[in-house]
């Protein structure tokens, strides 16, 4: 059994984690920390998980925690997680970073949107962890960035016509919506019930939210050249999803049916991309509590332009699902152990 320990165990994408290796086959959850909860039993911080994981949360001391562990998630902010994974890695650990801190090969790109980079080295070295599109750099890494959540969303949408040149990057505009869990679990005024029930707002407005240069740095990637996108994000009144509509000028013709051919051969194969039959479009209550990403795609006829809907769940696959995926393929496990639940309905 793989020995795993998750670093930052008491947010959202910790408890997920937990929800989700708890069925995983070749797993042993050995270690779980929180600065703010140490001391306490993760039941008692999460009572979803009583009689199944009553592991007592540990203060982040790393050499200790690597004593415990084979493999390491680090489920922290970002500027905590490079203050720990350094360390992992001298230790010989393998690690799976769900903050922002080692998703951009640029430091000077990181601190434009952060601040000061405390092991740069590390960034060259870091794979960003989108398993359908960097499986065999991931099945060699030793450290993998988990994609933030709006990211996976846009980048699997794209990653087709991108690759195949069958848009024009200069066109593209990204219009996503998502759940407040998002937001994480720390408490904020503007996350109050009081202040997200009964509404839906956009935010970032203007090209100013954090994920804009990891979806700009892999679309580029897909591109083979630098491009920009318009990127607006909005905050939605439920607890998990993501839709992201995105639409571009298409660089030839194409019929939807060409389109749709397009995509289930670029994903032919791929366990936790669907796509779906023409006319069909996702919704995140198909999504909800599984590691699918959802995909329509269709021509609007009046104005030409390509419009691809793409739904995940912001805590699995856009966070803690795609993380157990990408431990998975680091560690030569079948990619859908522990991943093969299906979406919670109603």
């Amino acid at each position: 059994m793989l020995k795993v320990a998750i670093v930052g165990a008491s947010g959202y994408t910790g408890v997920e984690l937990l929800r989700i290796l708890h069925c995983h086959p070749e797993v042993a959850v050995t270690c779980v920390t929180s600065e703010q909860s140490a001391g306490k039993r993760i039941s008692d911080v999460f009572p979803s998980l009583r009689g199944r994981c009553d592991l007592m949360l540990e203060n982040l001391e790393p050499v200790r925690i690597a004593a415990k562990a084979d493999f390491i998630f680090t489920a922290l902010p970002h500027k905590a997680a490079m203050e720990v994974v350094p360390t992992f890695l001298e230790l010989g650990k393998s690690v799976v970073d769900l903050s922002a801190d080692y998703r951009l090969q640029d430091h000077r790109e990181y601190e434009k949107w952060y601040e000061p980079h405390l092991n740069p080295q590390l960034l060259k070295e870091a794979v960003y962890g989108i398993p359908e599109l960097k499986r065999g750099k991931i099945a060699t890494a030793r450290l993998v960035a988990n994609p933030g959540c709006y990211p996976t969303s846009i980048i699997l949408g794209l990653a087709p016509l991108l690759r195949k040149k069958l848009v024009d990057p200069a066109t593209i505009v990204a219009d996503s919506k998502s759940g407040v869990s998002g937001a994480g679990r720390s408490a904020k005024v503007d996350n109050l019930f009081c202040e997200v029930n009964d509404g839906f707002k956009a935010y970032g407005v203007g090209g100013i939210h954090r994920h804009i240069p990891e979806i700009e740095q892999e679309l580029s990637h897909l591109a083979g050249k630098k491009m920009a996108i318009s990127f607006t994000p909005h905050l939605v009144p439920m607890d998990r999803g993501i839709l992201s509509t995105i639409y571009a000028v298409p660089a030839a013709q194409l019929s939807v049916a060409e389109l749709i051919g397009v995509y289930r051969e670029f994903y032919k194969g791929e366990a936790f991309v669907r796509i779906l039959p023409e006319g069909s479009f996702p919704s995140t209550a198909f999504v909800r509590g599984s590691n699918f990403c959802d995909i329509g795609v269709t021509v609007d006829q009046r104005t030409g332009r390509v419009i691809v809907v793409s739904a995940i769940d912001n805590l699995v696959k856009g966070a803690s699902g795609q993380a157990v995926q990408n431990m998975n393929v680091m560690c030569g496990f079948p990619e859908n152990f522990g991943l093969d639940g299906l979406a919670l309905f109603p």
